[in-house]
């Protein structure tokens, strides 16, 4: 079967993608508004792009044409912006940050969540996240009226000292980590602990087996 997404409706492009591109690391953002508001909310269209210098992208849909959501908006205001990774036992609290509420809302104080000072920027990172990346406001890529792509670099990393193998040599403990990501439909999460390993094969020993 073949689609053709340049002639179907945003909502069947959302099916296609979100169905089959998965599982996705999912993006806990936390931003502060200009007036000292904070903000939080999953978004699952996220991955890291690279280092030197650490690039990070989350894509945001927004409320209405030029409305970035509140963390859109905060992030354009401010140019600071935490990005929390959600552990197994973090889902249920970050699905209630998924809820929308209105901007006068605290999500974090509504799914009980507490926070820790960031190093270098003023949002406040998720305490009970076992991994945050701080991150300044890079660009913001508009696709469209009610799509955008915000690029951040990544200023500072926080990880929870017991996933900490080797901190000179930055060697984590990824299964300690116990991360989820986002499947398909409305509410399918995937974890992390069902793995396997497959070493990569130098092609010195391909080309001789």
């Amino acid at each position: 079967m073949i689609f053709d997404l340049t002639a179907l409706p945003p909502l069947n492009q959302y099916k296609l993608l979100a169905s089959t591109v998965v599982p996705r690391p999912i993006a806990w953002v936390v931003t502060m508004s200009p007036d000292g508001r904070l903000n939080a909310a999953p978004f699952s269209f996220f991955n890291v792009f690279g280092a030197g210098p650490p690039v990070l992208c989350i894509g945001i849909g927004a409320r209405k044409p030029g409305d970035l959501k509140d963390t859109g908006e905060n992030i354009r205001s401010t140019g600071e912006f935490v990005v929390n990774l959600v552990a197994l036992a973090n889902a249920q609290a970050m699905n209630i940050t998924a809820i929308e509420f209105g901007p006068e809302i605290d999500e974090l104080a509504q799914a009980g969540l507490t926070t820790m000072p960031s190093l270098k920027i003023k949002p406040p990172r998720i305490a009970e996240s076992p991994v945050a990346l701080e991150c300044k406001l890079h660009s913001i890529v508009e696709f469209g009226p009610d799509r955008a792509m915000v690029i951040g670099e990544v200023l500072a990393m926080h990880v929870r000292d017991d996933a900490v193998l080797d901190a000179k040599r930055c060697h984590i403990d990824t299964p300690k980590l116990d991360l989820i990501g986002r499947m398909h439909g409305g509410g399918w999460y995937s974890s992390t602990n069902d793995r396997f390993d497959m070493p990569r094969i130098p092609v010195e020993d391909w080309q001789t087996g």
